[in-house]
């Protein structure tokens, strides 16, 4: 897949300053227009666990009602209708757990227009799809064999956390996808591509190999590494849908045969660039500015990343050295007080196809705006953006940067 040459925000529904897709939504895309932005990045849809955890939602299918504009729309039986012909795969699953059609057809209705008026104005929307579902989803519950009862998912230790992350989702049966043409994931790659124009893959390396931790460990320091299905989920997704436009999330402890298996897809990877800077991957670090590909998605941080200015009020000096360094040699011209501008300018400055940046860095705020803390719960995915921080002050000084660098 080869995407534009171009530059994006992120910023997830639930933190517009209403949380809903009504006026705030189409004045953010209204926004992006004006800052020559063309990406539009959000995290997944579905109904979020208790903690608001959009990566552990209810449905891998289903949207949220929380993010209806207008939740008490009249729905006729002939929407109903077709929309259970059109989702028949899925549908069923849901009803059966509980869920709402008729919320249902109005968020695919809310959200058709809203795509449609992004698309008028030159901009795409880029969403996000889990590797894995809940516990106890309708997902879970529908389709029992399809899933482990040995194991859960995880990763091992890493810079988040000192035991790893025990993220309690059930493993996949892969042989069982594999007997039935993996099917599920066939309907969930169509169902993405319903609502998106291009989607990240969350923890793509799992498709390589995963983490599995025995359901009854403390921690995931338990766990051990496990082969994946390699292509076959993509392969019989591509088989119906033709050409999927994925960006792989290849980030954690990410070796060469992963990213040989990413190209061989046609994928293209992500850098972040708060990774980089640090003195013993200068050379080699897949972060670093220099050692950007054309086929990635560069980012200042993501949501799993704290905001640049926080990020930058805790890093070491031989790292903020090294990332001055980046800045004098890429000619970023925002001043020394200004590092989330100049975090931006670097990121727009990269060779990477696609560069994308937090809403909360194009804002300044620091690490109380910070959406997610891998490894916590309670503390996250709260953010909300105050009404009219988005100014045509700081839109007109995005278009700037976003036109030096070839990406408006």
């Amino acid at each position: 897949m080869k995407l534009p040459h171009a530059s994006g925000v992120q910023l997830h529904p639930t933190s517009l300053p209403s949380g809903r897709l009504g006026p705030d939504a189409y004045a953010f895309v209204d926004w992006l227009q004006a800052a020559g932005q063309r990406v539009w990045q959000m995290l997944p849809l579905g109904p979020p666990d208790e903690h608001r955890s959009p990566y552990k939602a209810s449905s891998a299918f289903a949207a949220w009602r929380g993010l209806l504009e207008d939740p008490d729309a009249a729905v006729s039986e002939a929407e109903l209708d077709a929309f259970r012909a059109k989702h028949a795969y899925w549908v069923p699953s849901w009803e059966a757990f509980g869920g709402d059609i008729a919320d249902q057809v109005r968020f695919d209705r809310e959200w058709a227009a809203l795509r449609r008026y992004a698309s008028e104005r030159g901009v795409l929307l880029l969403g996000d799809l889990p590797i894995y579902v809940a516990p106890g989803s309708a997902d879970h519950a529908a389709w029992p064999g399809l899933f482990r009862d040995d194991a859960i998912a995880g990763v091992p230790p890493d810079a988040y956390a000192a035991t790893g992350q025990l993220w309690g989702n059930p493993l996949y049966d892969w042989d069982a996808m594999a007997r039935e043409g993996h099917r599920w994931w066939v309907e969930r790659f169509r169902r993405t591509f319903d609502l998106y124009d291009l989607a990240r893959v969350d923890h793509f390396r799992a498709f390589v190999a995963f983490w599995a931790v025995p359901k009854d460990a403390e921690t995931a320091m338990e766990g051990h590494w496990e082969d994946g299905p390699g292509a076959g989920p993509f392969e019989a997704a591509a088989a119906e849908l033709g050409e999927l436009p994925v960006v792989a999330e290849d980030l954690g402890q990410i070796t060469e045969q992963i990213h040989a298996f990413r190209r061989s897809l046609g994928f293209p990877g992500m850098a972040v660039l708060q990774f980089a800077f640090s003195p013993h991957d200068l050379v080699h670090g897949t972060h670093e500015p220099r050692n950007h590909e054309v086929d990635q998605v560069v980012y200042t941080g993501t949501h799993d990343n704290d905001t640049v200015v926080g990020w930058w009020s805790e890093l070491e000096e031989a790292r903020r050295a090294n990332a001055r360094a980046a800045f004098a040699e890429a000619g970023v011209q925002a001043g020394e007080d200004e590092v989330h501008w100049q975090m931006i300018e670097l990121a727009l400055a990269s060779r990477a196809d696609l560069a994308m940046m937090q809403v909360q860095d194009v804002l300044g705020l620091g690490a109380q705006a910070r959406m997610n803390i891998p490894g916590t719960e309670g503390r996250s995915w709260k953010w909300r953006m105050a009404p009219g921080a988005l100014t045509p002050e700081l839109a007109a000084r995005l278009r700037s940067l976003t036109v030096a660098r070839g990406r408006a």
